[in-house]
């Protein structure tokens, strides 16, 4: 969408439309809640547009929606890019055999989990969420995907905080974020 460490204006509009909500879900946590972007058509399409434009030209056999809103953006990207969509959840709300994945997180562990059937070997999928902060739910997803034989063509998020370093987790991925937050 724009040059590197330049925001261009769509990207400019698009953080004008996210609210921020200082000290949630904690004091000292400033949330960027994107729902205020998303109910806004222009919003919506630059997003979907932007993923899009940046996975285009890659062949893609699935992409991959982390719970929950990853399920906002996976299908319509997966849509334009002529791929299938496969939900990533939370334990025990897929109904066939699953793979899991189990991750410590800074309050805990958490666990997810994909039907086995969702990517077989050599499938090229795309792994998309709203946000990338430290890494460990997307890590989860690459684990299972290779686990499962697959390769990840890429990682799609339409907001990353920079600060918090996420990104390292993923040396040699292709990881797009469509808007940069550096504190």
């Amino acid at each position: 969408m724009s040059t590197p460490g330049v925001e261009s204006a769509d990207e400019i509009e698009l953080k004008s439309m996210i609210r921020e909500i200082p000290d949630f879900p904690k004091p000292g946590i400033l949330f960027y809640d994107i729902t205020t972007m998303l109910k806004q058509p222009r919003g919506l399409r630059l997003v979907i547009d932007s993923l899009t434009e940046n996975f285009r030209e890659r062949r893609v056999d699935a992409v991959l929606g982390i719970e929950a809103r990853g399920f906002i953006f996976g299908p319509a990207l997966a849509y334009h890019l002529g791929a299938g969509f496969v939900p990533v959840r939370k334990p025990k709300k897929l109904p066939s055999e699953v793979e899991s994945y189990s991750y410590d997180l800074e309050y805990g562990k958490d666990t997810l989990e994909i039907h086995r059937d969702a990517v077989g070997a050599g499938h090229n999928v795309i792994i998309a969420d709203d946000l990338l902060a430290t890494g460990g739910t997307a890590e989860a997803v690459v684990r299972l995907v290779e686990k499962l034989g697959g390769n990840v063509a890429g990682l799609a998020f339409v907001v990353e905080l920079e600060f918090l370093a996420g990104r390292r987790r993923f040396e040699g991925y292709d990881v797009f974020s469509l808007l940069k937050y550096q504190s």
